[in-house]
């Protein structure tokens, strides 16, 4: 059968050699016409007479539960109220509409103890979901279970690596109520990529990524609007690249970070040094003698701007996070910020300091550094405009903000160069004694507890949302770039001739 569709997939990027061979196992699988199989899911009459190789469903989990390795699902135009759910035994397939936008997976807005997930892919390698829109699947209730789009689930809350191989591409997912959770979400998993997908509505994140030291992974493409958090990264790190992406009238845009004890084990690592296989909390956080590390978690040639949306719902977790800030990065290690467009957030453009999380701290905190970032070669403009409306004393609002250093004093090495700044940063002399050109930086903290203060009274505005704006439901979407051709590398079928 054609193997044009593998031919034209391409590993970039920071990818492995493990993704790579990994992608190129799956498709010279998919490709032998000898172990695949279609699935035809239609709202329309099952034909009597079925082609070899083909089978009929009126439903998407009929289709899925049907399939063997190598198969695909093929999904006809039309409104699919159903959840659908990819176990293991059903790993190594391919999930696609026939049309991005008309191809719908739709939860109605329906509430039910437990809250309903649009479609999860459960501890499965290797599943591709492309090529439809997924709408309005609700958490039980604004904190509660559920109201995820489209979940790869490699093991939530394990703490555990229980699946890899997650791919998706022309995907959209929305909510335009109050409890939608994520849009497009994988935790526990590693080697994966997604390209072309959109998210908004979404009361924590549009998209997120967490559970995995070593992420080995790739966003390109993403468009991310009108959620609590546009991107959102609990203790993912290793290789993993966001490129070529728009955040924006989101709360916040982009927030990579180290949590405790959330999707473990902590901390956010973008170092290139080697991962331990097995890691807990009780590991010691990294330390950098030097700005001078290779990092490998990129956030690169992304349009950031004007994330100041305080009217989308949010959940607890995510009303926790600053609000108007472009890039924010929270006891994150290793991390680089190059090459980016990050104008018009109401706070900071970028805002790194560390955390404490639990905070305030108790037993079990664990106090995450800010150290061993560096934010380099990007254009900021129009930040930090609302900072004096808080408290005018402040001055940790504008373009850059290296903040804290109070609780943990390995808060160093990151460091600033080449940015294009138009207004404020913190410390004023940013590039200057923490310009990368420096092979050591200092604790940025100068001011004591007042850069806590700041963080907390930004935090303030973003949990006491409803003060400052109509909290409802976002928009929908418009229509969204479909996949150019459906039915490439797929059999021979009666909807691909």
């Amino acid at each position: 059968m054609p193997s044009n569709r593998c031919r034209g997939r391409r590993v970039t990027g920071r990818l492995t050699v493990v993704l790579a061979l990994t992608v190129a196992a799956f498709c010279g699988l998919a490709t032998n016409a000898f172990a695949v199989k279609v699935d035809i899911v239609t709202q329309g009459e099952i034909p009597a007479n079925q082609p070899k190789k083909v089978a009929y469903f009126h439903g998407i989990q009929e289709a899925v539960n049907n399939t063997k390795h190598g198969d695909f699902v093929l999904i006809e135009p039309g409104v699919y109220d159903e959840e659908v759910k990819v176990t293991k035994a059903h790993s190594d397939i391919y999930i696609r509409g026939m049309n991005r936008n008309t191809v719908i997976v739709d939860g109605q807005g329906k509430i039910t103890p437990g809250g309903r997930n649009g479609i999860e892919v459960f501890e499965a390698n290797n599943v591709w979901i492309e090529n439809l829109t997924v709408r309005n699947f609700e958490r039980e209730n604004i904190n509660g279970a559920g109201g995820n789009a489209i979940w790869w689930n490699g093991g939530a809350e394990t703490k555990h690596i229980h699946a890899h191989g997650w791919y998706g591409a022309y995907l959209t997912a929305y909510d335009t109520g109050f409890n939608g959770g994520y849009g497009i979400f994988t935790n526990n998993e590693t080697e994966g990529e997604w390209n072309n997908i959109y998210a908004s509505g979404f009361n924590d994140s549009g998209i997120y990524l967490g559970a995995c030291a070593e992420c080995k992974a790739r966003i390109n493409k993403a468009t991310m609007e009108d959620n609590a958090l546009g991107y959102s990264g609990s203790n993912s790190g290793g290789n993993l690249v966001i490129e070529n992406s728009v955040f924006k009238d989101n709360t916040s845009g982009i927030a990579p970070n180290s949590e405790n004890p959330g999707d473990g084990p902590p901390p956010q690592n973008g170092a290139c040094d080697p991962i331990p296989p097995k890691r807990t909390k009780h590991d010691p956080l990294p330390t950098f003698t030097s700005t001078e590390i290779e990092h490998c978690t990129i956030f690169r040639d992304n349009l950031i701007e004007d994330n100041n949306n305080l009217s989308v719902p949010a959940n607890d977790s995510a009303a926790a996070a600053p609000w108007g800030v472009g890039m924010e990065l929270p006891g994150v290690y290793g991390d680089l910020v190059e090459g980016n467009t990050i104008r018009g957030n109401a706070m900071n453009g970028v805002l790194g300091f560390e955390y404490p999380n639990p905070f305030p701290p108790e037993a079990d905190t664990i106090f995450f550094a800010f150290s061993g970032n560096k934010v380099a070669n990007n254009t900021l403009e129009d930040n930090g405009f609302f900072g004096p409306e808080i408290n005018p004393e402040h001055n940790y609002t504008g373009d850059i903000t290296f903040a804290g250093g109070i609780f943990n004093p390995e808060n160093t090495n990151d460091c600033a160069s080449g940015n294009t700044i138009q207004d404020a940063v913190y410390p004023v002399n940013l590039e200057g004694t923490w310009g990368c050109q420096n092979k050591t930086t200092p604790n940025p903290s100068e001011q004591g507890f007042a850069a806590i203060e700041y963080l907390i009274e930004s935090q303030y505005i973003s949990e006491h949302r409803s003060e400052y704006a109509e909290v409802k439901g976002q928009p929908a979407p418009a229509a969204q770039e479909t996949m150019p051709n459906p039915c490439e590398g797929v059999p021979a079928n009666p909807l691909c001739h």
